[in-house]
């Protein structure tokens, strides 16, 4: 059974006009500010953790290569000393020039020199 005071009436809120909540504006600015703050903040951590990561991978690379080239050269270098040794030089002299020891008489000793 209904009360007789509680009836319905239409609401017409058509000539009504919501004011601005200035308060909840600058609230929402708040947030946004802090969020893009904090965001920002995230990206940059993350960029830099990444580039010190990168540039890790890139040191290690380097350090190999390095120790690549170290030893190249250490094996370049025994190469060059072997090659440069009397015995090498007369082997290839007689190999690749065909070239042969000279005789007694085609040797002038120092003191012989005017």
């Amino acid at each position: 059974m209904r009360n007789a005071y509680a009836f319905r009436r239409p609401v017409v809120n058509t000539y009504l006009v919501r004011e601005r909540d200035r308060r909840r504006w600058r609230e929402l600015a708040l947030v946004l500010l802090v969020v893009l703050s904090l965001g920002g903040g995230l990206l940059s951590y993350t960029w830099i953790h990444l580039e010190v990561t990168r540039t890790g991978y890139r040191i290690d690379k380097l350090e190999r290569e390095l120790t690549e080239r170290s030893r190249e050269e250490r094996q370049l270098r025994l190469e060059a000393t072997w090659l440069a040794s009397p015995s090498q030089i007369e082997a290839r002299a007689a190999r690749e020039l065909h070239m042969q020891a000279p005789a007694l008489e085609q040797v002038v000793f120092w003191e012989e020199l005017p």
